[in-house]
């Protein structure tokens, strides 16, 4: 929302004044404060910008603020999961916030959680919960393509109500199979395995570019 909400919301300048609001936290810390150290010798501020750059992404398209924090901390986990004490420490709100968001989040069909060995719930993102979301997300545009196809006899085949609500049910019965279809062909680009190089280096597939 920062960036200008969703119906104002440029890339370009939400990227420009991510990097402005980084370097902001950079000039503000206080002396002595020692950065957190990154795995993989990550830069912490080139990740900080990345994830406010992701979250302002998904609330550009309608997340609200505390989902979109979450979801991204997931995504952007190397494990793809966290625990609920490990999102509060990362994202300093409390615990009922997270589990807020966690059940909104579940409720898309966009996290599932499991128990690690130690008993203790963890939030996991993977392929499988993201391939699911997509069908959800087909099946949700045939639902609509149900309800207005419904409208059609009620206000009258040849109403501009009624044309307008067959339009509406023949597009989202497309969109759906097309959806569908996609997510079906894209699937096995989904569950790929990175190809390894016999010097040890991640590859990608030349099909796949």
């Amino acid at each position: 929302m920062r960036n200008g909400g969703p119906t104002a919301y440029r890339a370009d300048l939400a990227h420009r004044a991510t990097e402005r609001r980084a370097q902001q936290r950079r000039r503000a810390a206080p002396r002595g404060q020692q950065t957190p150290t990154q795995m993989h010798g990550r830069d912490t501020e080139a990740v900080r910008a990345y994830e406010e750059t992701f979250t302002t992404l998904l609330m550009a398209q309608g997340m609200p603020s505390m989902m979109a924090r979450v979801l991204t901390c997931l995504f952007t986990a190397d494990t793809g999961s966290s625990a609920v004490s490990e999102l509060v420490a990362r994202l300093q709100v409390t615990p009922a916030s997270i589990s807020k968001a966690i059940a909104f989040l579940e409720s898309q069909g966009l996290v599932r959680r499991e128990r690690d060995e130690r008993r203790r719930e963890r939030y996991i993102v993977d392929d499988n919960v993201w391939y699911q979301a997509t069908i959800d997300s087909a099946r949700g545009m045939a639902e609509v393509a149900e309800i207005t196809r419904r409208g059609v006899d009620i206000y009258g085949r040849d109403t501009p109500t009624a044309t307008r609500l067959a339009n509406m049910a023949r597009f989202s019965d497309f969109i759906s199979e097309s959806i569908l279809r996609a997510a079906e062909q894209g699937s096995e680009v989904l569950y790929a395995k990175p190809e390894t190089s016999s010097t040890g280096t991640t590859e990608s597939n030349p099909e796949h570019g």
